[in-house]
């Protein structure tokens, strides 16, 4: 009986192994069609050079996680999945960056993300507001610091907003299209200054500070 129940246990391994060597091996288990999606400003072509997988490739045979990586590279991505579809598909999801401010620099006008990310340089959106500061880009504690005030704002205010001015960090202002100016400060509490500059702004004024939210001042 233990002699039978082994040689049952091997026969099952090797079946086993002998299926996944076909599916490893099998042309009826390699890529034919490539599906991307998500695509906007990024081509497909552009997607399909860095995925660097060719036709024929059997599915196993396709790392997912590093193909994802290498279509990562491409600067308008934020995020990509590379999922497998069986029988012979792969299906490629590109999340882009889109512009929420831009500055203007020698080279032309810069684009950059919600995570401050300057990812290209071309004419913004219709109504994206203008950043300005001493170092913009990548990897500048104004430039995080600009959007994040931005994005935490109230969507009836951001819609008014003309131009992020960060002196640093710590010292931002929004120009309004009419004009007026709000003094923000740092991104500490902005939760409470989203709350407050909304009323606030119904006052008449020109300037508008609620870098400490609970004493905000009319000028």
């Amino acid at each position: 009986m233990r002699v039978r129940t082994v040689f049952l246990g091997a026969a099952v391994v090797a079946t086993l192994l002998a299926a996944i060597a076909v599916a490893w091996f099998s042309p009826l288990l390699s890529v034919r069609t490539i599906a991307v999606d998500g695509l906007g400003a990024v081509t497909r072509e552009e997607v399909l050079d860095v995925l660097a997988v060719s036709e024929g490739t059997p599915l196993l045979q396709v790392d997912t996680a590093a193909a994802a990586q290498r279509v990562a590279t491409l600067p308008r991505a934020v995020s990509v999945r590379v999922q497998r579809e069986y029988p012979s598909s792969l299906r490629v999801t590109v999340t882009e960056r889109v512009a929420v401010l831009y500055f203007e620099a020698t080279d032309g006008t810069h684009s950059v993300d919600v995570e401050g990310v300057d990812f290209a340089v071309e004419p913004p959106p219709l109504l994206t507001p203008r950043l300005v500061t001493a170092t913009p880009g990548t990897g500048d504690p104004a430039t995080v610091a600009a959007v994040q005030v931005l994005e935490a704002l109230p969507p009836e205010v951001r819609v008014q907003v003309e131009a992020v001015e960060a002196r640093s960090d710590t010292d931002i202002s929004l120009v309004l299209v009419d004009g007026r100016v709000v003094v923000w400060g740092s991104v500490e509490r902005s939760e409470r200054k989203a709350a407050v500059i909304l009323p606030l702004l119904t006052q008449p004024g020109q300037q508008f500070d609620v870098a400490s939210p609970d004493l905000p001042t009319v000028r």
